[in-house]
């Protein structure tokens, strides 16, 4: 067995037209990665900033739904980073994405590591779910930097917000029973700021939610119907697998399958 392969695990996403290298025991991108890239308009040429990037995932599945934007990773775990920079090799897409190896939340290590404010088109994170204090917290020190904010979720939305030009995009994936906290992070900051809960199967609450707002925009908040991942027998429903095939991605009304 190869080093590659015995010290990295290796998953396929979008069909497997993006394969990415992640360290063994540490966070998986999964479904929660697939919605928020799926979120990319096709037509964005970027910049496009992945806020809190880990290997890479959302930022590289972004950049094949947008095949002509420029790409940006930040993340501040230097191992990941390291990943992150392999996956970007590896994909092919070395001429037009880089890695920010960065404190997001530090404006100074931000512009040290090259970040300008206020560049963005469209910003997209997933952060770190959980409070210190209120949750177990994993041993792999990967997976806990992943899954427990070290920060207030205003500061981390602050911070984002920072690097998104007048105008761009901002889209974020959290819990669904965190709505509140997200608004507030937003509120005065995004306008037309859109909601979709993500619920396991019909009937069912929603377990996420993904809001998506424009800086410097006045248009109102608008609830969009929920997004159901499961049939009841526990498989994928149509969306979902088109979703997860990079087929379907986020229009205005929410999220539908591409036009074929």
């Amino acid at each position: 067995m190869s080093e590659a392969r015995a010290t990295h695990r290796e998953d396929g996403f979008l069909n497997n037209r993006l394969r990415l290298r992640s360290a063994p025991g540490g966070h998986r991108a999964g479904t929660d990665a697939v919605l928020l890239a799926a979120s990319t308009p096709p037509q964005e040429t970027g910049p496009i900033l992945d806020a809190g990037a880990g290997e890479g995932a959302v930022g590289l599945m972004a950049g094949l739904f947008a095949p002509k934007a420029a790409l940006g990773l930040i993340e501040i775990d230097p191992a990941a980073c390291a990943l992150a920079r392999r996956n970007i090799a590896e994909n092919g897409v070395a001429d037009r994405a880089r890695v920010f190896e960065a404190d997001l939340l530090d404006p100074a290590a931000r512009r040290a590591a090259g970040l300008c404010d206020e560049q963005a088109a469209l910003v997209l994170t997933n952060p770190p779910f959980h409070v210190a204090g209120r949750t177990r917290v994993s041993p792999d020190p990967d997976k806990a930097r992943a899954h427990v904010a070290s920060a207030p979720l205003a500061e981390w939305v602050r911070a984002c917000l920072a690097l998104l030009a007048p105008g761009g995009e901002f889209v974020m994936i959290h819990r669904a029973d965190a709505l509140a906290a997200c608004l507030a992070s937003v509120e005065g900051r995004l306008g037309g700021v859109a909601i979709v809960p993500v619920s396991p199967r019909a009937g069912a609450a929603a377990v996420r939610i993904l809001l998506r707002g424009r800086k410097g925009s006045r248009a109102p908040l608008s609830l969009l119907a929920p997004l159901v991942l499961h049939e009841a027998d526990g498989s994928f429903t149509p969306l979902a697998q088109a979703l997860h095939r990079g087929e379907a991605h986020w229009a205005e009304d929410g999220f539908r399958p591409d036009a074929s």
